[in-house]
């Protein structure tokens, strides 16, 4: 077999175990089985809320062990191919073989990074929210750096992106602001940018042209959709209504259409500003504070997962610090991943799609993802 169509086997059996590593072959055959079987039990019926948690596990289990047999069969009948031409001498029908080997690994590459997403709310939408940390001026210039690096990230992958909630700053930037992406698998794709993100550049705001090092944290949760059942306690909350602040006319500047909502016994605050009535706004904020109850339901649930699986290596994602430098004629450099770009949303847009590959499979492999840190 020629290099070429080698390396396409090589890269579709590496697709193949990591897909077969993180799927644990043999315990989700065992599961499927135990699905099947209690789908055939009427006694589940009964209970249409435990019914439907089956059968969506059963769906996600059997598109992935389906789509991963399907690559193998075709994998071997193409090698097969490609030998009978290679020995009849059929240059036509070698080279037809190796497109197809390039065809499948492209699908494989494409099936790997779905499987990955299988996650219990990685198909859903997402918030997307963002904080200036200490720093005044220049981390709030880092703020809306962040914000507009997201969207733009969002809009190139299809995805519509929706402002719920932004308080600009007082020089530059912004305090903070909430995005809602919506689109396939948004959560799963955005929930790796959890956490603090740093920035090193010499700062347009100092007269003395010293470098400033900016702070702004990042959090990302997912949209509850029908299929999430989230209780909340309306005793639990405090709900206190504002003015809204930036544009919207004079309806929304003059009346107390902003809610901010607190549920007391996690201490989450959640707000929204962005519609033009109180009765929207406070529907749109509940929205969020379920998503932040769910998300947070999501980390205690990984959280005894990892506790139970001592070979499971959990490196922290939420809690690790990201790195950018903003190095001289403007070229921005991502320490984690070495992209480098004259734009900051190409940086990003890089890094996601880099990134997100790299931290998936550490979940699959348990090899830790260096981030290079900055003095």
């Amino acid at each position: 077999m020629r290099a070429e169509a080698q390396a396409h086997v090589d890269t579709i059996n590496e697709a193949l175990a990591l897909l077969r590593r993180f799927l644990d072959w043999d315990r989700a055959l065992r599961r499927l089985d135990e699905l099947n079987a209690r789908v055939e039990d009427q006694a589940l019926w009964s209970d249409p809320k435990a019914a439907q948690d089956v059968m969506r596990e059963r769906r996600r289990l059997e598109e992935a062990i389906n789509a991963t047999r399907a690559i193998e069969s075709e994998l071997a009948d193409t090698s097969e191919l490609i030998e009978m031409a290679e020995a009849e001498g059929d240059t036509e029908m070698e080279s037809e073989g190796v497109a197809a080997l390039a065809e499948l690994a492209a699908r494989a590459d494409r099936d790997k990074v779905k499987a990955l997403l299988a996650g219990e709310a990685d198909a859903n939408d997402t918030y997307i929210e963002v904080n200036a940390g200490a720093g005044g001026t220049e981390s709030q210039d880092w703020a809306g750096m962040l914000s507009r690096m997201y969207s733009r990230w969002g809009e190139r992958h299809g995805l519509k992106v929706e402002l719920i909630d932004q308080h600009s700053g007082e020089q530059a930037g912004i305090k903070s602001a909430t995005l809602l992406l919506k689109g396939e698998n948004a959560y799963g794709y955005a929930k790796t940018e959890s956490g603090v993100h740093r920035l090193v550049r010499i700062s347009p705001y100092d007269s003395a042209a010293r470098r400033h090092t900016s702070f702004a944290s990042v959090w990302v949760y997912p949209v509850v959709d029908d299929n999430i059942d989230i209780e909340v306690n309306e005793s639990e909350l405090r709900i206190d209504t504002y003015r809204a602040s930036g544009a919207g006319g004079q309806h929304i500047n003059t009346t107390d259409s902003a809610v901010r909502i607190t549920h007391i016994p996690t201490n989450i605050v959640v707000q929204c500003q962005n519609q033009r009535s109180q009765h929207k706004n406070k529907a749109e904020a509940m929205n969020q504070l379920k998503a932040r109850l769910y998300e947070r339901e999501l980390q205690a649930r990984e959280a005894v997962a990892n506790a139970e699986n001592a070979a499971k290596t959990d490196i922290g994602w939420g809690h690790q610090i990201r790195s950018y430098v903003l190095q001289p004629y403007q070229l921005v450099k991502d320490l984690r991943t070495g992209v480098t770009s004259t734009s900051p949303s190409d940086v990003l847009d890089g890094d996601l799609d880099a990134f997100m590959a790299a931290a998936l499979s550490q979940r699959v492999t348990g090899e830790a993802v260096e981030v290079e840190d900055v003095d």
